[in-house]
């Protein structure tokens, strides 16, 4: 599977909501939305690289798990 931009965009969204659902710490961490805006000129290799999967976790099963 090769996502599109969009789709890493919103996958890398969906992902940092679930982190953050029970261990989100509004002094630290920064809102989905401010997240959104640190990711969304990133190029597509760096989006990959954002997704920090590897051979174990591949990004087929990051995008299967957060599309």
């Amino acid at each position: 599977m090769n996502p599109t931009r969009e789709q890493l965009i919103s996958a890398l969204v969906k992902e940092y909501e679930w982190l953050c659902h029970d261990d989100f710490d509004p002094e630290e961490d920064p809102t989905p939305e401010e997240y959104l805006d640190a990711i969304k000129d990133l190029s597509y290799d760096e989006l990959v690289e954002e997704t920090q999967t590897d051979d174990i976790f591949t990004l087929d099963q990051f995008m299967r798990t957060y599309s």
